[in-house]
């Protein structure tokens, strides 16, 4: 069995739901299929912003609907005919009266809980699943509608982001898949605690869906559908002459996905990587096209570097002073600080001295680090052991990343003589044990200008 999942941009419209219908029946001819679909783009969003109207007690968020049901019952329309019609617009007014019987208590209330949330975000999965499930059964073909919530994809009740219990749900999974005999169409993106209530798996999650799916069966392949070719070498909104990426092994796609490259979900790969399962990344409009393979062992190329990737609106945290050096428990002490108020820490950089450390964090978190560390390291500052917190902001973090740069003298010494000849300045830098890693910040009025730099230089 083959795992297709097919994304917002894919299903967005009756047109493009025949062409996914069209790309599932072509590979139906050579096997089994599981195919997990996103909702209709932008339909998360509706829902979201609806849901937090209704809280707000903003009755617009009634007209909000109004598009909603439209947009799904003239799909119906158009993608089933006879009874098949007849049957899915009935479930789908039971499914879009429910969404508005939901509203109207958040509306109420006016409060709309993380479970609440949750709940409402998955009906755009619910509702383009359910219309494929028709346009199939309407092409005279056995497709099976099944809800990710019920009884499937198993997680904690962590609302918003929730933790897979991966052996609950590839039992469940398998269990139900194996006995199936026609096309499975799956909701991505949503999924049940053990008690049944309704959990999401983060946004993108759908593509965490189609993995787990096909790590559960142990499919031939999982292929993601989207509106890109593939997996490009650096973001072609600012580099000129990207190439799409043949192959790359899953820890490369890793490391791009971690820095920016949206292609890939950053929790795709483990379960595919855990079980030796290949991953194509396709495009709906070009189906004609090989797109990228994403592997344990690739092709071998002569590049030095595979791709480029980066992260914008960052900001730097420099802690410097010498009464850092030689005090164990400093660096700890830093992190069980930003810890505490929730900050994540994207990258690192200390001095061998001991004598500096720096952090980098979301420029949207910059602030409530900067107060936490303060707070953290009092009476250092006041004793003059070390300066007081400098905060950098409006920076990007650039990432090369490759398997070949595994061992190869030069990598470094040839990126930043690259970016040294253009009068480009490097603020920190960090690079791990893999050596599958370089990252280094830069001011972001220097992003395009760094990229199509370290592009050029290796990539030719």
């Amino acid at each position: 069995m083959v795992v297709q999942k097919f994304g917002g941009s894919s299903v967005e419209d009756a047109a493009k739901m025949r062409e996914v219908a069209r790309i599932a029946l072509a590979h139906r001819r050579e096997g089994k299929i599981a195919v997990v679909l996103s909702a209709m783009r932008g339909c998360t969003d509706l829902l979201l912003i609806a849901a937090k109207d209704a809280e707000a007690g903003n009755s617009a968020y009634r007209q909000a609907l109004d598009v909603f049901d439209r947009r799904h019952l003239e799909a119906a329309q158009a993608l089933t005919e006879g009874s098949v019609r007849d049957a899915l617009i009935e479930q789908l007014k039971s499914v879009l009266s429910d969404l508005r019987d939901i509203l109207h208590g958040v509306e109420l209330v006016k409060e709309c809980s993380k479970r609440t949330l949750d709940l409402v975000a998955g009906f755009g999965e619910r509702l383009s699943c359910l219309l494929m499930t028709g346009h199939l059964r309407s092409l005279g073909f056995e497709a099976e509608y099944i809800d990710a919530s019920k009884g499937f994809i198993c997680t904690n009740d962590d609302h918003g982001n929730a933790l897979v219990d991966f052996e609950v749900t590839y039992r469940q999974v398998s269990e139900r898949l194996e006995a199936l005999s026609g096309i499975a169409v799956i909701t991505g993106f949503i999924a049940s605690t053990p008690q049944g209530r309704p959990t999401t798996l983060g946004r993108n999650g759908s593509d965490f869906t189609a993995s787990l799916v096909g790590a559960a069966i142990r499919a031939e392949a999982v292929e993601i559908w989207k509106d890109v070719d593939g997996v490009l070498t650096a973001d072609p909104r600012f580099v000129k002459d990207v190439e799409v990426l043949e192959e790359i092994s899953m820890e490369e796609a890793m490391e791009l996905s971690y820095f920016g490259a949206k292609v890939i979900h950053p929790s795709t790969m483990v379960p595919l990587l855990e079980r030796g399962i290949p991953l194509r990344i396709k495009n709906t409009l070009r189906p004609e096209v090989p797109g990228t393979l994403i592997t344990q062992s690739p092709k071998p190329h002569n590049k030095p570097i595979t791709g480029i990737a980066s992260i914008s609106d960052v900001a730097l945290i420099n802690i410097e002073g010498s009464g850092m050096i030689g005090i164990p428990g400093f660096a700890s002490r830093v992190f069980l600080a930003l810890s505490r108020v929730k900050v994540n820490v994207i990258m690192i950089s200390q001095a061998s001295s001991e004598h500096s450390i720096c952090i980098v964090t979301r420029k949207s978190e910059a602030r409530e680090a900067l107060k936490a560390l303060r707070e953290e390291l009092k009476f250092e500052q006041e004793s003059r052991q070390i300066k007081d917190c400098e905060l950098i902001q409006d920076l990007e973090i650039i990432a090369v990343i490759g398997e070949n740069m595994r061992g190869r003298p030069g990598i470094t010494g040839k990126l930043f003589n690259a970016l040294g000849e253009e009068n480009i300045n490097v603020l920190a830098i960090a690079q791990g044990s893999s050596e599958r890693n370089i990252s280094f910040v830069i001011e972001s009025k220097d992003r395009e200008r760094a990229l199509n730099t370290v592009h050029r230089a290796f990539l030719g």
